[in-house]
């Protein structure tokens, strides 16, 4: 069962103590981290927000949270995001909402990436929910498709309510790629990067540095990941 609205409410005031004034900040995408975002601005805390897309952005100017982009700030302090699915590593399966390239862009720039799911988002292998989002370049899309199809998914192209073509933030094309859960994630995502013509697929390995669960009723779970060696 998805995690209620209250529940996202205190998820996002809790992940508010990993954030300090004057923090430059990655604001994600989707319910959850549209509830950090509202909490962020009910706070009144000054910082400065780097959005993953432009609902992220039209939410944080209407929350009055200032915002800024990549190139205005040297490094963020940390991205607080949502997931699709959270694997026991912590790695993660993002892009339901269409923001998989900048989202993986913003969490690379961060010091810190945390992520905040509802308890419905954990899984025991990614792939469990059966789909993977790959954005492409509209030219190279039907190049993607066969190649995607030769290791053993099942690309469709996502399309608006009115049955026109999705386009992200950046003018390309989302394939939500049917698949099994996965046996080897990283192997899989070094193998779809490498078509030409794919932008980013929303494998997040190894990126994440705390994970911060809805279990229902308040309660919040933290996971963090563990260090190499």
């Amino acid at each position: 069962m998805a995690a209620s609205d209250d529940d996202l409410d205190a998820l996002g005031e809790y992940a508010l103590r990993y954030v300090k004034a004057g923090y430059k900040l990655g604001l994600g995408t989707g319910h959850a981290a549209s509830a950090f975002i509202r909490a962020l601005g009910k706070s009144g805390m000054k910082v400065r927000g780097v959005p993953t897309s432009s609902g992220s952005e039209k939410l944080a100017r209407e929350c009055g949270i200032e915002v800024v982009s990549l190139a205005d700030v040297d490094r963020l302090d940390v991205a607080i995001d949502g997931a699709d699915e959270v694997d026991p590593r912590l790695n993660l399966i993002k892009g339901y909402g269409g923001a998989l390239v900048r989202e993986k862009i913003v969490a690379e720039s961060a010091r810190k990436f945390v992520v905040v799911v509802g308890s419905e988002k954990i899984v025991k292998k990614l792939g469990q929910r059966g789909r993977l989002p790959v954005e492409v370049v509209p030219f190279a899309a039907p190049l993607c498709a066969r190649m995607i199809k030769a290791l053993g998914l099942k690309p469709k192209t996502r399309l608006n309510d009115d049955g026109s073509k999705f386009l992200s933030d950046n003018g390309n094309l989302i394939f939500d790629c049917e698949l099994k859960p996965i046996a080897n994630p990283a192997r899989l995502d070094r193998e779809l990067l490498s078509i030409p013509g794919v932008v980013g697929a929303g494998l997040f390995i190894a990126i994440a540095d705390r994970v911060l669960i809805a279990e229902g009723g308040g309660k919040i779970r933290v996971l963090n990941r563990a260090k190499p060696g």
